[in-house]
């Protein structure tokens, strides 16, 4: 006999969010097992945005619960929720322009390991977040860029960077917004690959609209259509999901079994 199901590392739970009279989400059920890579995909305007908003906090809920290993983050700040264990990126690059690379990765690390604020420490004397910082740097491959300014990276460089310093923290639940958004093809690939190695272990939630990165990622894809679930599964069953095809993929579908997903 196998043993109970282990507790979803990420669940949502009829969670609903309106803005005045219109309901933008509308009774969100979904359990994301430990582990698990999953797309979430839908037309411009279904909610997949204001949905990664209040998982990680930058929205509050109408009514429902969002849940990270078993706990309510619902209600709770971003950085309380980020503490908890769960980390997001953004459509928008949003790195430290200014600063290195490795100096963007080690404010990342900081609080993870126990550094409060403080102007009695030197940063350079601490070793621990130094070596972490340096595994970091290895893990992007950014090495060869260790003390260029951030500003000065390439486009796909900068989402590198973001994708370190989100994981920088330890958090074990991953949120990323369209992280290949803006790359060309052979930027595209490197990136998956990229994402698949820095989140192995993790469970990660990526809204993307590129087909062939969904299909080539994603353990399974949870389909979002005016602000519900249209459907949860893995990404063969989706491709063969009449009711997605009609109301989402259409050519999509077509365009991601050309590309070998």
């Amino acid at each position: 006999m196998s043993g109970p199901a282990p507790t979803p590392a990420l669940e949502l739970k009829d969670l609903r969010k309106s803005f005045g009279k219109t309901e933008i989400i509308r009774g969100v059920n979904l359990a994301v097992r430990p582990g698990e890579r999953v797309g979430i995909i839908g037309p411009n305007g279904a909610g997949k945005s204001t949905l990664f908003n209040l998982i990680s906090g930058r929205f509050a809920p109408t009514s429902g619960q969002v849940l990270l290993n078993g706990q309510r983050i619902d209600g709770k700040r971003p950085f309380e929720i980020n503490r908890a264990g769960l980390s997001r990126s953004f459509q928008i690059t949003n790195i430290f322009p200014k600063l290195s690379v490795f100096e963007n990765l080690r404010c990342g690390v900081l609080w993870s390991l126990g550094y409060r604020y403080t102007f009695l420490k030197f940063l350079a004397d601490l070793t621990d977040a130094n070596e972490r910082a340096e595994q970091l740097l290895h893990m992007i491959q950014l090495d060869r860029k260790r003390d260029v300014l951030a500003m000065n990276l390439t486009y796909a460089e900068q989402r590198a960077l973001e994708i370190g310093i989100t994981i920088a923290g330890g958090a074990n639940v991953i949120l990323l917004d369209e992280p290949t958004a803006g790359m060309s093809k052979s930027e595209t690939s490197r990136f998956i690959a990229l994402i698949k190695e820095v989140t192995e272990g993790k469970t990660l939630l990526t809204v993307e609209h590129d087909m062939g990165v969904v299909f080539g990622l994603a353990d399974r894809i949870a389909v979002v259509v005016y602000g519900e679930v249209l459907a949860f599964d893995t990404p063969d069953a989706v491709r063969a999901n009449e009711r997605v095809q009609e109301a989402y993929l259409g050519s999509h579908v077509a365009e991601a079994q050309e590309a070998g997903h």
